[in-house]
């Protein structure tokens, strides 16, 4: 028992470890300002916003850089008046933090995935908890998926309760920027676009996995002497 279970936790942490690099990996395309412009054209941010196209893109790429890169200062003027209140811009900061934090996570399960591929030299052992995260993440992606197609408010609800419990994030479209440059449209789809994203990056995932366990049996057999039968 005291053997097993450091082989157990092993690996639990391999199988978390893929499920959030692959979370990470399926988040990244859509933090570039080529598809925040795309569905700012779809959701129609500039009307909206009243902004002109110039305008519009000018104070997206400044939150996104701040966003990004930081200072989180979230501060961009447009004609000399600033484009966010100061309790969006807290908000801005508040979501900087977790994507800080979530990254450094994210990085942490790469080096994790890293060293355990190494120390198990790509055996079943290492294969197997990988596959498992992969398939557990694309069976969480699918709940989510299918709670937010039906009361995708509430799941936006329970998503902000949850990571921004101690700051404002309730704004009006009527009157505040921040919703107006990314108006609910632009989050629902951009959410099933994350979604899917990961469920392609799991199903590539499970199938890589699924192929290097039948890979490592195989050459396992290979290896074993065959007993000689009556002699």
């Amino acid at each position: 028992m005291s053997e097993r279970l450091p082989r157990v936790a092993a690996s639990i942490v391999v199988a978390v470890a893929t499920a959030v690099v692959i979370l990470a990996l399926a988040i990244l395309p859509f933090l570039n300002p080529a598809w925040v412009s795309f569905e700012q054209g779809r959701s129609r941010a500039d009307l909206w916003t009243g902004f002109s196209p110039a305008d519009l893109r000018t104070a997206t790429d400044a939150i996104l850089a701040d966003l990004m890169l930081g200072p989180p200062d979230f501060d961009v003027e447009i004609g000399g008046e600033p484009v966010l209140t100061v309790a969006e811009r807290g908000h801005m900061a508040d979501v900087r933090g977790v994507f800080v934090g979530f990254g450094l996570v994210a990085l942490a399960s790469a080096a994790a995935l890293l060293v355990a591929h190494r120390l198990r030299r790509g055996d079943d052992a290492f294969w197997r908890p990988v596959r498992s995260g992969a398939i557990g993440i694309a069976g969480a992606v699918v709940a989510v998926g299918l709670v937010g197609l039906f009361a995708f408010d509430a799941a936006f609800e329970a998503f902000h309760r949850l990571f921004f419990a101690g700051g404002n994030y309730t704004f009006d479209p009527a009157t505040d920027r921040l919703v107006q440059l990314f108006p609910y449209q632009f989050w629902v789809e951009t959410s099933f676009a994350v979604g899917l994203v990961a469920l392609v990056l799991a199903g590539i995932t499970a199938s890589v996995a699924q192929r290097r366990l039948g890979t490592g049996r195989r050459e396992l057999a290979a290896r074993q002497i065959p007993v000689e039968v009556g002699r």
